[in-house]
């Protein structure tokens, strides 16, 4: 067994607090967010059942962390309101207007610039 194999393994949560399992190496049963959102589910206010870790050499503590829920205790995700969706374009509409120019730009406005590229770039704008 390798040292990142062991220093992963902890069924008994004896070492971490909760069950820990090497990188695809987790029992059926148990999913991450997105894999329970793939299916159409969500944790449900469930506490974190399990977690899987490997090792990272780009992350400052050394490991890369992704914790894991219970499918049978999961719940269906809940459907849209229309208010929701209304809530929804409106936010959207709001980072593809422009600030200065007042108009929609069609994409979402670059952080970046905070502006439309039309009115970030003005002189390049005429040129063309």
């Amino acid at each position: 067994m390798s040292t990142a194999f062991g220093k992963c393994y902890d069924p008994d949560g004896t070492r971490y607090g909760v069950p820990t399992y090497p990188w695809h190496f987790a029992p059926d049963g148990y999913a991450t967010r997105r894999q329970l959102r793939d299916r159409g589910l969500r944790p449900g206010g469930q506490p974190i059942a399990a977690q899987v870790m490997r090792c990272h050499r780009g992350r400052k503590s050394g490991v890369q962390v992704a914790y894991l829920y219970r499918v049978d205790r999961a719940r269906p995700v809940r459907p849209m309101t229309s208010r929701k969706w209304g809530a929804l374009a409106l936010a959207m509409l709001a980072r593809r207007t422009c600030p200065q120019c007042r108009l929609d730009a069609g994409y979402v406005i670059p952080t970046s610039l905070g502006l439309c590229v039309s009115c970030a770039y003005p002189e390049e704008q005429r040129a063309a």
